[in-house]
C-alpha cells in the first residue's frame, strides 16, 4: 500500500508540475550562467583586442604620416625637376637659334630697326603719338605731387560734368 501511495504521489499532477518547474529552472539557470560566462569572456577578449588595435594605430600613425608627407615631397621635387628640364631644353633651343646668323640678322632688323648699307628705311609716324608723348614727358618733368593734384582736379572736373 505504501508503494501504491508512492506511485500515486509520483504521478500526481502537482508533483509532476513541481518536478517540471525545477527542471526548467535548472535549465534556465544553467543557460544563463553559460551566457554570462560567454559574455564575460567575449567582453574581456573584445577589450584586449580593442587595446591591441588602438596600440597598433597609435604606433603606426606617426610613421604613416611621415611616409605620406615624404611621398608628397618626392612628387613635388619630381615636378620641379621636370619643369627645370623643360626650361633647360627651351634655353638650349634658344641658344641654337642665336647661333644661326640669319636669325640674328632678323632679330636685329625687328628689334633694332637695323638696315644694311644700300637699304632705305621708312618710319611711319602716328600723329596722335606725338601729342601723347608730349603730355607724358611734361608730366615726367614735374614733381610727383603736382601730377597728383592735377589728377585729382581732372577727376573732380569729370565728376561735375556728369
Amino acid at each position: 500500500m505504501a508503494a501504491a501511495k508512492k506511485d500515486r504521489d509520483r504521478f500526481s499532477t502537482a508533483t509532476r508540475l513541481r518536478l517540471f518547474g525545477e527542471q526548467t529552472a535548472a535549465r534556465v539557470y544553467r543557460s544563463q550562467t553559460r551566457r554570462q560566462a560567454r559574455r564575460s569572456r567575449l567582453t574581456g577578449r573584445a577589450a584586449l583586442l580593442a587595446l591591441v588595435l588602438c596600440s597598433l594605430i597609435v604606433a603606426l600613425a606617426y610613421p604613416i604620416r611621415q611616409y605620406v608627407a615624404q611621398r608628397a615631397d618626392i612628387q613635388e621635387q619630381e615636378r620641379k625637376l621636370a619643369d627645370a628640364r623643360e626650361r633647360t631644353e627651351e634655353l638650349r633651343d634658344a641658344k641654337a637659334r642665336w647661333q644661326d646668323p640669319a636669325y640674328v640678322e632678323r632679330q636685329a632688323r625687328e628689334r633694332l630697326h637695323m638696315q644694311l648699307p644700300g637699304e632705305t628705311g621708312f618710319t611711319v609716324l602716328d600723329p596722335d603719338a606725338e601729342t601723347r608723348r608730349r603730355t607724358d614727358r611734361g608730366a615726367a618733368d614735374r614733381a610727383w605731387y603736382v601730377n597728383l593734384f592735377d589728377g585729382v582736379d581732372k577727376a573732380d572736373r569729370s565728376s561735375t560734368d556728369d
